[in-house]
C-alpha cells in the first residue's frame, strides 16, 4: 500500500502545506489559542460574545466549540459590552388625543412602505444627550428615514418623518405607528401624517413590545455600533452613526 504524504495530501484538499503545519502547531499551543481569541475578541471591539467569535475561532482553524470559547472569555476576564437597557425617552402622560392600535403586533409585511414603525432613542455624550429618531420599514427592516437632535420635541420625529418620505418617494397611504409619546400625538405630527395619506398607529400605553421590532433595532444599533461608548461632542455622535447624511443608518437593517 502506498503512503500520503502530506504534501500529496494537502494538495488533494486543495490547502498548502504550510498552512497544514500552522494548524497543528496552533492546536497544539493552548497559549496561541488565547492570544488568537484575543486578537479576535478585541478585532470586533468588544461587541461580541462566544456565539459569534467560535465562527472566527473556526475561521483560524480552531476546532472548538462555543461553550469552549467562553470558558476561554471567562478565563481572559473578557465579556462582550451588552447595550444596557434606558427608560423610555417619550412622555405619554399627556391629554393629547392618541391613535388606535392598528397595527396590532402584525409584523409581517408583504411589501415595502405599507408600513413604518417609529421611536426614539438616545446617544450619550458629554455635551449631553444626542436624540435619534428612526423610521423603520417593516417589509424591508431597514432605517428609511431619520433624525437627530439635542431636543426631543415634535420637531424631531417631524423631520424624520419629512426625510423618509423624500428618500422613498412620498408613498400614499403608510401606516405610521410609534408609541403615545407626546411628540406623535402632537397636532403639527398628525397634521403632517394627514397632509400626506398616512395612517396613524400608536402602541398600547407603556407597551414596548406593540414597536418590538424598533426597540429590536435601537438595541442592535447601541450593542454593534455605540458598545457603551461615552462620546465627546454630539458631532461626534453623529460622525460615527452615519458617517454621512445618507450611509450607515440607512443601510442598517435588523
Amino acid at each position: 500500500m502506498n503512503e500520503v504524504t502530506v504534501s500529496s495530501a494537502c494538495q488533494c484538499l486543495g490547502v498548502s502545506t504550510s498552512g497544514y503545519y500552522a494548524w497543528r502547531k496552533r492546536q497544539a499551543n493552548p497559549a496561541q489559542k488565547y492570544n488568537d481569541l484575543k486578537a479576535v475578541y478585541w478585532q470586533h471591539h468588544a461587541r461580541l460574545g462566544a456565539p459569534s467569535l467560535v465562527h472566527d475561532m473556526h475561521d483560524l482553524g480552531y476546532s472548538m466549540s462555543e461553550r469552549t470559547v467562553g470558558r476561554m472569555l471567562k478565563k481572559l476576564g473578557l465579556r462582550s459590552r451588552i447595550a444596557r437597557k434606558y427608560k423610555y425617552t417619550t412622555d405619554s402622560n399627556h391629554r393629547l388625543p392618541t391613535a388606535p392600535n392598528l397595527l396590532d403586533r402584525q409584523f409581517t409585511v408583504n411589501e415595502p412602505n405599507k408600513i413604518w414603525t417609529t421611536d426614539i432613542t438616545y446617544i450619550r455624550t458629554k455635551q449631553g444627550w444626542l436624540y435619534l429618531c428612526v423610521m423603520l420599514d417593516l417589509f424591508s427592516r431597514r432605517i428609511v428615514g431619520w433624525q437627530t437632535s439635542h431636543r426631543i420635541d415634535r420637531q424631531l420625529v417631524c423631520d424624520a418623518f419629512h426625510y423618509a418620505m423624500a428618500r422613498q418617494g412620498y408613498p400614499m397611504g403608510v401606516m405610521v405607528h410609534s408609541d403615545q409619546g407626546s411628540q406623535y400625538c402632537s397636532r403639527d405630527f398628525r397634521a403632517l401624517l394627514l397632509t400626506n395619506n398616512c395612517v396613524q398607529s400608536m402602541s398600547r400605553r407603556g407597551n414596548c413590545w406593540d414597536n418590538a421590532v424598533t426597540e429590536s433595532f435601537f438595541h442592535t444599533l447601541k450593542g454593534h455600533v455605540v458598545h457603551g461608548s461615552v462620546f465627546a461632542t454630539r458631532k461626534e455622535a453623529n460622525t460615527v452613526l452615519f458617517v454621512n447624511r445618507t450611509g450607515f443608518i440607512g443601510d442598517f437593517f435588523i
